[in-house]
């Protein structure tokens, strides 16, 4: 039996914009384009959510709704140095997972644990590292599908976990409405509501002659499948290694600059090690500071060859570090150096040669 999960960050892109700006934590928050252009609302924090602003909706209807609401224009960039952190740390909790997103994807907690009952555990310890690590919350939803994963995982936004056992997928999904089951789109919906069927246990029971007169072919039999909670559907596992990376939390916040650069070398020695014990080698080198306010900046460098050198690591990471007080000066509680970029490709030595 799976024992699955679908993990989804709340309201990402919004989410990094506040912890970046902490000013923004207590005011509605939109990002995307220009509302007084033909801008689209990418993300929107909870705050702007309580006025009814949505995801896809135009900027100009955002503003209607909300004049208090705030713009910040997306910075995708941003957003995947973000994204690689929290799968990352996923990663170190549950090893074997499909990334359908910067912020969503599947995880196979049957890699870790052998009994459903020990789910939950398994998924606040995601949580927990996620947020340690980003400062992110994430919603999850468990069960032994995906697609009863995905519709769990909306259930208790932000921040929740929604468990469902087996044996209880169809009963979870029956009073739900036909939109919420993955796969019925706008003309889906339209032909069901045609039929007077508007939940999901409706469609459910539909028997074959019915099925076939309301969705024909092999798209009605998928989605009846889907409200009874069938779905075979393998996880499309990610065997690539996003990113490694070392990061200390201080007792007291350090602003002295050899003090870090220690720091920082000391996390290099530890990134090199694994790089040569793993045989890999990396392209990119990524300095993460946390301030005192909990905001955080990362800075990263791409090479044009890939390196597995410690010292090499340490030196661009502590250039990366400079560059990021230089931008923002300021104490910090916490400094990180991770690689990514990752490729089986070493360094030659000059013994090698």
């Amino acid at each position: 039996m799976p024992i699955l999960a679908h993990l989804d960050l709340d309201a990402f892109y919004a989410a990094v914009e506040e912890l970046e700006n902490p000013t923004l934590r207590s005011r509605p928050l939109v990002v995307g384009g220009d509302p007084h252009g033909r801008g689209v609302v990418a993300t929107a924090n909870y705050v702007a959510r309580r006025f009814g602003i949505r995801s896809a909706m135009s900027s100009a209807e955002a503003l209607r709704r909300c004049p208090d609401v705030v713009f910040v224009r997306p910075r995708h960039m941003l957003y995947r140095q973000y994204s690689q952190e929290v799968w990352a740390a996923i990663g170190e909790v549950v090893p074997r997972f499909e990334r359908t997103g910067l912020d969503e994807g599947y995880l196979d907690l049957g890699s870790v644990i052998d009994e459903f009952t020990r789910a939950r555990t398994i998924a606040e310890a995601v949580q927990t590292a996620v947020r340690a690590r980003t400062s992110l919350t994430c919603a999850l939803g468990v069960s032994t599908s995906k697609v009863v994963c995905k519709v769990a995982s909306e259930r208790r936004k932000p921040g929740g976990i929604t468990v469902v056992r087996p044996g209880t997928e169809a009963r979870f999904l029956a009073p739900l409405p036909v939109r919420a089951l993955p796969g019925v789109g706008p003309k889906a919906e339209e032909r069901l509501a045609a039929a007077g069927i508007a939940t999901v246990g409706s469609l459910a029971a539909l028997t074959d002659l019915e099925l076939r007169a309301v969705l024909p072919g092999q798209v009605g039999r998928l989605l009846r499948d889907r409200a009874l909670g069938i779905d075979p559907r393998d996880l499309e596992l990610d065997t690539e290694r996003v990113s490694i990376s070392v990061e200390e939390t201080f007792e007291r916040n350090l602003s002295d600059r050899a003090a870090l650069h220690a720091e920082v070398r000391r996390m290099a020695d530890e990134v090199g090690g694994h790089l040569v014990r793993s045989k890999l080698s990396a392209r990119t080198v990524t300095a993460k500071l946390r301030y005192a306010d909990f905001s955080i900046r990362s800075r990263s460098t791409t090479l044009a060859a890939p390196i597995d050198d410690a010292t090499q690591i340490g030196d661009l990471a502590c250039g990366l570090l400079d560059r990021g007080l230089r931008d923002r000066p300021g104490s910090l509680r916490l400094v990180g150096v991770g690689v990514s970029g990752l490729s089986d490709f070493q360094q030659l030595s000059l013994e090698d040669v």
